[in-house]
């Protein structure tokens, strides 16, 4: 759901390059609206045979966990959803919250204003284009990052912030970059931002609990997040068992709250094997990222996922990434570290270290934390 992805480690000494050197003449471009209907695609859309999807795989069952007892302030329900979140932590990070206490309406035009940006013509679209390094704006499969395995998709991406007398920068940033006539759609999505951080809020004192450090451990420390969020607007593909829309990846950020469209297409690598989620539109799938794993010493999980396209619907879905503030620094609590039974797995950084390395040295994968830890340490030896 987060930085675009692989499952192979690469060299982190030099900064990503295209080396496709036809592209250096001609650059490709994803325009959705003439790919979606080619019966041929262009090769670097087509994935290896051993990473081309299957669409036929079977369900994962992850907890449906109500929410509703925990925010009235029900003990019983509270411990009963602390129970199957530290349950579903510990085997893969995923699960399911209904009763979340977030506007249905708002969901819903966050998922509608969606179109107003991306049918847009390509040229529109690409005045929030997303620049060499950056993280946010406007992204067409990240052609001018990658010269294979591109995702079939394009993503619309922003920076939201928690920290107290902090500007509504998401309504600032859309406006700034599409227009006055783009007011409302800023509106909307810094309302969803602000509501998202303060439901990642109440799951951090879950997460809290259920590793034994108290709810207001990780709440505090993301009180003021500095988050991301994404828009991913997946077209249809003529040939969708030939290319994915995301490829595999663990989230490097902390916590990922997905809110999918009843298309589908998000599968969980659990088991040694791939399983959809199938969409609910009260429910938001959250995961675990690879920071939160690191705070957390490594007991709850990171899990590889990625998402699948189809011939015929066009898919949508709306992932906020949250992260701690720049100067936080990710370590994990005592509690959590024993040098006997539980010693320090990853060293302390901050999270715009790991972005960084995500942006700059490292096409983000499964090995994502462990590439940059060494990367951390390399550092520190020079």
């Amino acid at each position: 759901m987060a930085m675009e992805c692989i499952t192979s480690t690469q060299s982190m000494t030099q900064p990503h390059q295209n080396n496709n050197k036809e592209s250096k003449t001609t650059p490709l471009v994803f325009d959705a609206s003439i790919l979606r209907h080619q019966h041929q695609i262009p090769s670097q859309f087509i994935w290896p045979d051993e990473e081309k999807p299957s669409l036929q795989v079977s369900k994962l069952v992850i907890p449906l966990i109500d929410l509703g007892g925990f925010l009235s302030g029900d003990p019983a329900a509270t411990m009963e959803a602390v129970r199957l979140v530290g349950e579903a932590c510990k085997k893969h990070g995923f699960f399911l919250v209904v009763n979340h206490g977030i506007n249905a309406d708002l969901i819903s035009n966050a998922h509608s204003y969606m179109d107003d940006f991306f049918e847009l013509p390509l040229s529109e679209k690409q005045r929030a284009q997303r620049k060499t390094g950056e993280h946010c704006g406007y992204a067409s499969s990240f052609t001018g990052r990658f010269s294979s395995k591109l995702p079939w998709k394009e993503t619309l991406s922003f920076q939201f912030s928690a920290e107290k007398n902090s500007p509504k920068i998401v309504k600032e940033y859309l406006s700034n970059t599409m227009g006055k006539e783009f007011e409302q759609f800023g509106s909307i999505y810094q309302d969803y931002c602000e509501a998202m951080s303060k439901l990642s809020l109440g799951i951090m004192e879950l997460l809290g609990m259920s590793l034994g450090v108290g709810k207001e451990c990780f709440r505090e420390f993301f009180e003021e997040n500095r988050s991301i969020m994404r828009l991913n607007y997946y077209p249809p593909c003529q040939k969708p068992d030939q290319t994915l829309g995301t490829g595999p990846h663990c989230d490097p950020t902390s916590l990922t709250i997905l809110h999918q469209d009843q298309v589908g297409g998000l599968q969980v690598f659990v088991d040694n094997e791939w399983h959809s989620i199938t969409p609910n539109f009260n429910a938001f799938v959250v995961n675990i990222g690879d920071t939160f794993m690191a705070l957390s010493n490594g007991k709850y999980k990171s899990c590889l996922h990625r998402a699948v396209v189809n011939n015929k619907t066009t898919r949508k879905s709306l992932a906020f990434f949250l992260c701690p503030r720049n100067d936080k620094v990710v370590s994990p609590p005592r509690e959590l570290v024993d040098d006997d039974f539980s010693p320090r797995v990853y060293p302390d950084f901050t999270w715009p270290m790991l972005l960084e390395f995500t942006q700059k040295y490292y096409r983000a994968d499964m090995n994502t934390l462990n590439a940059f830890t060494d990367w951390i340490q390399q550092k520190e030896s020079c």
